[in-house]
């Protein structure tokens, strides 16, 4: 189940990398036809705006993944049911 989630959030990672990226470029050429007039910024301001939240968007998926994965590797480190029976029994026995 840990590969699968480690392959998964893996995948996930570089999905949000190729769609940053794109959005990064789309965004560039935006930028780059804003630049030619004023009055553009009202035809395409919305869709500079949809860039952005995109790119939002990714930073909490990213976030997400890392606080998933932290959790998983944090849950790794528990004590198993054989050392909570020792430590009990070592706890009874005094």
């Amino acid at each position: 189940m840990k590969q699968d989630f480690d392959k998964l959030t893996s995948e996930a990672i570089n999905n949000i990398r190729d769609d940053r990226g794109q959005t990064q470029e789309l965004l560039q050429d935006l930028i780059k036809y804003l630049s030619g007039a004023d009055e553009r910024h009202k035809e395409v301001g919305l869709t500079a705006a949809k860039y952005m939240e995109t790119l939002q968007r990714s930073n909490e998926q990213l976030v997400k993944i890392a606080a998933l994965k932290q959790k998983t590797e944090s849950s790794d480190s528990s004590l198993s049911d054989d050392e909570r029976e020792e430590i009990f029994k070592q706890l009874n026995k005094e």
